[in-house]
């Protein structure tokens, strides 16, 4: 399962340069994506759950799980892979009532504690973030740096996905800091060509896998 999140993919459209959703993915998982999360905030629900549906006859194929971030009600419509959740969002109990123990719940932690309860909770896996101080988003709390992945793995034994200011340039870092995958927004979703960033990211993750 951990392979699962190598290489995750997090979608935005405002960072697509008009590019669309399905057409990124599409080219990012042929450069090596393994795991997508549909994490768009400015979709109604409708729409959003058009998007997923159209993701999951790209991923469910070819094996490759589709994440939706914070809506829980969108992953059930779409019969998407999972939700992703944040310290706000709702409760991991109350997500697993609703969407069963099939499906993969990953929620982000800010704090060494956030990550813990997570595991102890039921979470799948765990969204370290941010690891570098990020544009993507700003809601965010301080970077925790490669000590505190390095913490966070001795802290949980589920996987760890490093998420905030991840590129081709530190992505060996990250995963030779003990995470299991490292997530990306603009470094593809923004790339010239979404499918070669991919590739070399994830040469660097394997890079990083085996320096280990």
């Amino acid at each position: 399962m951990k392979d699962y999140y190598s290489l995750y993919l997090v979608t935005d459209r405002s960072l697509s340069c008009g590019r669309t959703t399905v057409e990124i993915v599409e080219a990012a998982i042929t450069g090596g994506v393994c795991c997508v999360q549909l994490r768009e905030k400015n979709l109604g629900t409708r729409e959003m759950v058009e998007e997923a549906k159209a993701l999951m006859a790209l991923l469910k194929p070819r094996n490759i799980p589709l994440i939706v971030n914070d809506r829980v009600d969108v992953a059930l419509a779409a019969d998407a892979d999972g939700v992703h959740l944040g310290q706000s969002d709702m409760h991991i109990s109350d997500a697993r009532a609703l969407v069963g123990p099939g499906k993969l719940i990953g929620i982000s932690a800010e704090t060494q504690e956030d990550a813990i309860r997570a595991e102890r909770e039921g979470a799948d896996y765990i969204g370290v973030s941010p690891v570098y101080s990020t544009a993507t988003k700003t809601d965010i709390a301080k970077p925790l740096g490669l000590e505190g992945v390095r913490e966070m793995r001795r802290n949980v034994a589920i996987p760890l996905v490093g998420i905030g200011g991840i590129s081709e340039k530190n992505a060996a870092d990250v995963m030779r800091s003990g995470a299991d995958g490292v997530a990306v927004v603009s470094a593809i979703v923004s790339a010239a060509c979404p499918e070669s960033s991919a590739r070399r990211i994830f040469e660097q993750i394997q890079h990083g896998r085996n320096g280990r």
